[in-house]
């Protein structure tokens, strides 16, 4: 039985990847600040700790693991921009990957494969006319775009020790235990769908069991090499995406109305660019690799029983 070790295996796409790690019959290790107070009740999911900040790790983990999925990393929209938090969110990351780094260079171990979380905030707003945004094309300069490509690059050292590296930049996460989606079902509580700024702006999703599948995948083919993007094949705009979510959950009994953009950047400060922004982006490489989506539409994304 293999083992995959966890870095951020305690937030949204963390837990989703150990249940569906686990049901394949793996092993898993998830590294944390602070070991659960209860047992998890399984007995094929372990913790251990490591400290970011002081660069400490558990190294018996390390070595006991075959594969590191490396998802760790401050929210990006879980508090205000501020400078302090700005720094947070990429020091998290960057030194995070330079522990693991470190890590493995300098201690033997059994590690075939790490797949490093990134996100399509490397890409930035769409340009005009639209060309959906490919793994080729180079970071954005604004904050995200540049938080993505320190991200990448404190992880790709790892390919010097020979390890293949696996980086999954990825869209928006549709899930029913939070992320984005909560955000979305809230004002439908009320019976009100509400459309942010325009609406004309492009999400490029993925509902998370298709997300868990790419990232053990990645692990699994060994053709698999370098940056994909983890989007489903269809974009769609928020307009519609707050609908179609609106439809599945209140029938006909709603309200659309429209956030005004001013009213976002208010309330959010620089980070309503994120839900404003029009960002186009393509998964034709990932689909060439024979990787299949269960949900490649947004109907059938928001009408499954565990997002409605």
């Amino acid at each position: 039985m293999q083992t995959v070790l966890i870095t951020g295996g305690t937030g949204l796409v963390g837990k989703a990847l150990t249940k569906a790690l686990t049901a394949k019959g793996y092993n898993v290790i998830i590294l944390t600040r602070n070991l659960p107070k209860e047992n998890p009740g399984v007995s094929t999911v372990n913790y251990a700790v490591w400290n970011v900040k002081e660069q400490t790790i558990d190294i018996a983990a390390v070595q006991k693991a075959n594969f590191i999925l490396h998802l760790a990393g401050a929210g990006v929209v879980a508090k205000k921009w501020t400078a302090a938090y700005k720094k947070e969110i990429q020091d998290s990351r960057t030194n995070s990957s330079e522990l693991l780094v470190n890590t493995l260079k300098n201690n033997p171990n059994n590690i075939k494969t790490l797949v490093c979380a990134s996100a399509i905030g490397w890409y930035g707003a769409d340009k005009f006319p639209v060309k959906p945004f490919l793994e080729t094309d180079i970071a954005d300069n604004a904050f995200l775009g540049e938080t993505c490509r320190l991200w990448e690059e404190s992880i790709e050292p790892v390919t010097a020790l020979g390890k293949r590296l696996v980086k999954l930049r990825t869209g928006i996460v549709l899930s029913n235990d939070g992320g984005a989606l909560a955000e979305f079902k809230k004002p439908l509580i009320g019976g009100i769908a509400a459309i942010l700024g325009s609406g004309k702006q492009v999400v490029s999703w993925i509902h998370i069991d298709d997300l868990c599948r790419m990232y053990i995948d990645a692990i699994e083919n060994e053709q698999l090499d370098g940056v994909y993007n983890a989007v489903a094949p269809a974009p769609v705009t928020n307009k519609k995406l707050t609908l179609v979510l609106a439809k599945q959950l209140k029938g006909s009994f709603f309200i659309s109305i429209h956030v005004p953009k001013l009213i976002l950047e208010i309330m959010m400060g620089d980070r309503s660019i994120e839900v404003l922004k029009s960002s186009t982006v393509s998964c034709d490489k990932m689909q060439r690799t024979g990787f299949t989506f269960l949900y490649p539409t947004i109907e059938k994304a928001l009408s499954h029983s565990n997002l409605s």
